[in-house]
């Protein structure tokens, strides 16, 4: 299975890097933002990535806001959902915003890991 190209948005340092530090040791290539802004301005400046893992709770443009905007800018791109709040399938489904799943906070990096595996060999 080829190597899977995660872009991670999350506003918090903490959050974020721990999770790059992870999927990395799990074989991923990973990309980082911290916040949708510059998400957007990654795939602007040609960078790519096959999932990208958005918080929910960010200042200025949400996960959900920047799901649908990715969505229209680079449309292969899978989205994955991540908070501390829960959400179910079905209002993930009624968001609207394109998203392959949902994954709450605390991580478990190897379900975590094996989530992302599954949904390339889906997309595959």
């Amino acid at each position: 299975m080829p190597i899977v190209r995660v872009l991670i948005v999350d506003d918090e340092m903490n959050q974020r890097r721990s999770l790059a530090i992870g999927l990395r040791l799990e074989g991923f290539e990973v990309a980082e933002a911290a916040d949708g802004e510059e998400a957007l301005a990654f795939f602007e400046s040609g960078g790519t990535a096959e999932v990208a893992i958005l918080d929910l709770m960010m200042p200025g443009i949400n996960g959900l806001e920047l799901a649908r905007r990715l969505r229209r800018a680079v449309p292969h791109v899978r989205v994955v959902l991540t908070s501390a709040y829960h959400l179910s399938e079905r209002q993930i489904a009624r968001a609207d915003v394109g998203a392959v799943g949902f994954v709450p906070k605390p991580y478990h990096l190897d379900e975590l890991a094996e989530f992302l595996r599954r949904k390339q060999a889906v997309a595959s």
